[in-house]
């Protein structure tokens, strides 16, 4: 396979000495034989004729085995990669990668230890003298490899078979290694009060705390570790071999809250799926994120779930403003109601004769709002969505979110989505922004780390609801929380507090999700507890426990 190679097999013994700038040497001791045949090797001519030069087939004899990885292993460590490359079947793809091994790997010194042959297979001891970083003492790094020798087709003579796994057993074809910075630089997280956050004390932030470093590490003043890993063709990590340094963490401030965050996590704990979010009105700064399992699928951040009831405040503050329903004004809240073919019916069957749209609200009554689907558009509750409250806009919160989807529909299905069904998606992140928008008059996008850090922009709605509107709908949030099915959850309280309850279906699901969504004072809260029933009952007590944390 290479034209004009030519080794010698000679019957000696075979001593190699080296050494690789005073850093070490290996010797290799072959036993001794004749030049022709020997050890059972097949001779075959040229053209049959004798007298013509042989060509070698077969295996290689053992002293082929030993003087051919002995020439080999010691071309590699003094450096002479082409010279360690014209020994392979692959001299080509041998020489890169041995030339890449000193540059790529920051090897600066290479003791290469051969083992006892296995046939054709000989082990041997890498260890690697690394100078990763300046001013930093070089790291050692050792580990076990194997090479294989076997006989040229063309030439017959005994060469290394050259697979990626020789320079590393780790290795495959495409990939390399390399040392170097092991991304960004770690960070010492911390709360809005300065109080550190870790993975250990914190398990359920430990996804949030790593994005967190990925994303903002670079932007502190911390210093990136250092690692010999395998990357592949694009240079994308794919395995870490060594972690040469940890690195020096830089400070990234937060705006959670220790205590909001200890209070949130205690209040979904024995939950088997639960997650919480809190948040400061009128600033989006998230103040708590918590999820059951701790380990699992951030849910309260990037979940994509069916609201129901809780998206009611939405459909309400796009009724008043459309003139189709008033806080005061009687209101229809019938056992059933068709749109669209389908036939929907409140929780139980329960109807209000000659109530108010103020008591349907506070009492979750669907009819009430499907009964109006037929005054609407089919985007009319896609644009209230997004233009007030921001849910679907591009949010930069600073980690990855869910940010929420009310997709245009019709028929029966946009009459769904008026209660937080047919194709509305959302979190409880996406609700809790929208009790704080209710409280504040105004939409202000979460964030959890603030945008002075890195110079994103903050998505901003489109427009506010007028003050006599958020008024009222801080009324109807009111009247739920006193007397209507948030009136449990929120037995107590004081100040300015208001809240709204959901129940949301789910196909092949015994029990609905329960939806939790309120404020108190300048915190705003809300829960999912997938497949427990009502939202007054089993998310209520959730946001409860986490509004009372902050006092």
């Amino acid at each position: 396979m290479r034209d004009g190679r030519k080794v010698a097999v000679i019957g000696a013994v075979f001593t190699a000495v080296v050494g690789a700038a005073g850093f070490g040497a290996y010797t290799l001791i072959g036993d001794s034989g004749a030049a022709g045949g020997e050890g059972g090797q097949d001779v075959a001519f040229s053209d049959g004729r004798a007298g013509e030069p042989a060509v070698r087939t077969g295996p290689p004899s053992p002293e082929e085995v030993r003087e051919t990885a002995g020439r080999f292993l010691r071309a590699w460590q003094e450096g002479k990669a082409g010279e360690a490359a014209a020994l392979t079947d692959d001299e080509a793809a041998a020489a890169e990668a041995l030339a890449g091994f000193r540059k790529d790997v920051r090897a600066s010194g290479v003791r290469l230890e051969p083992g006892a042959a296995a046939g054709a297979d000989v082990p041997f001891t890498v260890t690697a003298e690394l100078e990763y970083d300046k001013g930093e003492r070089p790291a050692t790094w050792t580990y076990e490899s194997e090479l294989t020798v076997v006989r040229d087709d063309g030439s017959g003579e005994p060469v290394v078979d050259w697979e990626a796994s020789v320079l590393h057993p780790a290795l495959t074809g495409g990939q390399k290694l390399q040392t170097a910075a092991s991304g960004a630089p770690p960070i010492k997280a911390l709360d809005r009060n300065g109080a550190e956050l870790t993975a250990e004390a914190h398990p359920e932030l430990a996804a949030i705390l790593a994005d967190l470093r990925k994303r903002f590490g670079g932007r502190t003043d911390g210093k990136p570790g250092y690692e010999t890993r395998i990357v592949d063709a694009a240079g994308k990590e794919v395995k870490t071999l060594k972690r040469l340094s940890k690195g020096t963490p830089g400070e990234l401030r937060t705006t959670l809250d220790a205590k909001v965050q200890k209070a949130a996590v205690q209040a979904i704990a024995g939950k088997p799926k639960a997650s919480v979010v809190a948040l400061k009105a009128g600033t989006g700064e998230i103040l708590a994120v918590a999820n059951t399992p701790a380990d699992g699928f951030n849910t309260a951040l990037r979940g994509s779930l069916a609201p129901g009831s809780t998206m009611k405040v939405v459909t309400a503050s796009m009724l008043i403003e459309k003139g189709l329903a008033s806080s005061a004004k009687q209101h229809p809240c019938p056992k059933y109601f068709t749109h669209g073919g389908w036939r929907f019916q409140n929780l139980d069957k329960f109807e209000i004769e000659g109530g108010t749209f103020a008591q349907s609200f506070a009492a979750s009554c669907n009819t009430a709002f499907i009964s109006q689907a037929g005054e609407l558009s089919d985007d009319d509750l896609t644009k209230q969505a997004r233009d007030v409250f921001g849910i679907g806009l591009n949010w930069q919160v600073g980690t990855a979110t869910f940010d929420g989807s009310v997709p245009v529909q019709s028929d029966a299905q946009m009459a769904a989505s008026l209660i937080g069904q047919g194709g509305v998606r959302a979190n409880p992140l996406i609700m809790a922004s929208v009790s704080a928008t209710v409280k504040s008059g105004v939409f202000s996008q979460p964030y959890i780390v603030s945008p002075e850090v890195d110079g994103r922009t903050l998505a901003k709605a489109p427009r506010t609801l007028s003050p006599a509107v958020s008024q009222e709908l801080r009324s109807l949030m009111r009247l739920t929380a006193t007397s209507g099915s948030a009136a449990e959850a929120m037995a107590g309280a004081t100040g300015d507090f208001g809240a709204k309850t959901g129940s949301a279906e789910v196909d092949g699901q015994k029990k609905p999700n329960a939806w939790f969504t309120a404020y108190r004072g300048d915190i705003a809260a809300a829960a999912v507890v997938p497949a427990s029933g009502h939202g007054g009952k089993n998310a209520g007590p959730v946001v409860r426990q986490v509004l009372d944390s902050v006092g």
